[in-house]
């Protein structure tokens, strides 16, 4: 018909492959997204960035078909798409790597890298073509993960791999990334961003989501800027630099990335003291944490860091040795007694273990003092309001009613959630485990001046980071683990990122600890 333009054809270069046009979401009272407008061009990196809360994961699941959008229309390579489920999505081309994994822990890796797609014949799986494939995939991505070992078993940056893996066994045209190294350590990322690049270079598609802009500086193309919902700019990735992406995403300058460090003083009191510990992972672990100290942990992943902190909390087996409290208690029984003892910890992944997803922020945060909230046994819905009201706020936590499901919540406010429950615990001793993993720079600030404010009321606080910069710049003091052993131990001059290297990397453990 004459004045009617043809489609464009898949292959037109010219076309973007997605266009995002004026899309808008609420989640209740609460807008998500304000007429979003963005594209991405084919085979291009397209970075989204902004703080927790600003709408970044709520726009890839849109694209993603795991949320319906209210408004607006959005284009995959000229042609208007609705997906209503991710498997639609996936159909036309488009996957997701999540910011946190989803895994079917009782099937193998290879089994969850093909999912919905492994080889079968009559109906009966074939193990072998299974583990062929797998195998191959694999090999191309440059992922030493056996195929056969159960996921239900794999660390938090070992899921991430098979959600990366899963993605690639599609071959997606568009794959939307939302933090998709934030669980994996140094090396493991360099092997993801030659990934990406790799992908680019093919033709694919990436709607890169991170809080890390080293990252996106280093592998975007594009860069867009939310805040509240809106986008604040878009402009190639060249013209950016950190400062001027943080000053976009929070709409003033930030001054500082860390607080001014407190140190405890020399006769400060003993609140914890492990001595020859040993479990799952760990081996003959011996240290004192002190009041108003916050103690470093570093290492690679797989270390035994995380390992330590469950052993200590009770959530692990104690093989032998001890951790007791200046009080006396003895920790390492269970997570109940060492809560009632004083002891707090922000686990790795607040997803498995720290948050329950479908129920309210409120009782989220008092889930740890249910007793103080409750009368012969029922929950009082008024007074548990009004205790979690008075922590929630003092946090910051913000972008949902308190009476949402968490879920609802940005990572950043579901990890302040965390914090407000450690507050209504009264601990002497806080352990963190990755406090700001897919924490955007804003909230991180948040959280490391909680954090120090801790430590200045005496608490003593162990932190687990991935981050080299976020154990220098908040702890007075380091153990470096390898090998589920501590091999070393930093402080002052000595305590610097080459230091914590050597050590984590060495052939052998030190002979002696450092100092």
């Amino acid at each position: 018909m004459a004045g009617v333009e043809p489609p464009p054809s898949p292959g037109d270069e010219t076309v973007p492959y997605l266009e995002i046009l004026d899309v808008a979401k609420h989640f209740g009272g609460v807008q998500a997204l304000a007429g979003v407008s963005l594209t991405v061009a084919r085979g291009s990196v397209h970075a989204l960035v902004g703080e927790n809360g600003a709408g970044k994961s709520t726009l890839g699941r849109i694209v993603t078909g795991e949320v319906s959008r209210d408004g607006g229309s959005m284009l995959l390579v000229g042609e208007p798409v609705s997906f209503r489920s991710p498997r639609e999505a996936l159909e036309r081309g488009v996957a997701a790597i999540s910011q946190e994994p989803a895994i079917v822990p009782q099937l193998t890796v290879a089994e969850n890298v093909m999912l919905g797609r492994e080889p079968r014949s009559r109906g009966f799986l074939r193990r072998r073509s299974l583990a062929r494939e797998y195998a191959a995939l694999a090999a191309t991505a440059g992922f030493d993960l056996a195929g056969d070992m159960s996921a239900g078993r794999l660390r938090t940056a070992e899921q991430q791999k098979v959600e990366i893996l899963r993605a690639l066994s599609r071959n997606a045209e568009l794959i939307v990334m939302d933090e998709p190294s934030a669980a994996l350590s140094e090396h493991e990322t360099r092997q993801l961003h030659e990934i990406i690049r790799t992908l680019a270079r093919a033709g694919t598609s990436i709607l890169l989501i991170s809080h890390f802009l080293r990252e996106v500086l280093d592998l975007a193309d594009t860069v867009t800027v939310l805040r509240d919902g809106e986008v604040v700019r878009t402009a190639p990735a060249s013209q950016e630099t950190e400062s001027s992406l943080i000053e976009a995403m929070l709409g003033r300058p930030l001054t500082s990335t860390f607080p001014p460090k407190q140190f405890p003083g020399g006769d400060s009191a003993v609140r914890l003291s492990v001595r020859e510990l040993s479990a799952p992972g760990v081996s003959d672990a011996t240290f004192d944490l002190r009041a108003g100290e916050i103690l470093g942990v570093a290492g690679l992943v797989g270390s035994g860091r995380t390992e330590l902190a469950r052993a200590v909390y009770g959530a692990a087996r104690v093989q032998s040795g001890t951790a007791v409290l200046e009080t006396g208690e003895a920790l390492g029984r269970s997570p109940r007694r060492s809560l009632a003892a004083g002891l707090v910890m922000i686990p790795e992944s607040r997803k498995d273990d720290g948050l329950i997803f479908g129920r309210s922020v409120v009782e989220n945060a008092t889930l740890s003092r249910l007793g103080d909230v409750s009368a012969f046994g029922v929950v009082r819905r008024a007074r548990e309001w009004k205790t979690a009201r008075a922590v929630l706020d003092r946090c910051d936590v913000r972008g949902a009613p308190y009476g949402a499901p968490v879920r609802a919540l940005s990572g950043g406010n579901q990890q302040k959630v965390l914090l407000a429950r450690t507050l209504l615990c009264e601990p002497r001793v806080m352990i963190a485990d990755e406090p700001t993993r897919g924490v955007d720079i804003g909230a991180k600030r948040a959280i490391y001046d909680f954090i120090t404010s801790l430590a200045a009321d005496g608490l003593g606080v162990i932190l687990i980071s991935s981050e080299l910069e976020e154990i220098l710049g908040l702890s007075h003091r380091v153990l470096v683990m390898r090998r589920g052993r501590i091999v070393a131990e930093l402080a002052g001059e000595a305590m610097t990122a080459n230091a914590i290297l050597a050590a984590a990397f060495a052939d052998e453990p030190p002979g002696g600890v450092a100092a």
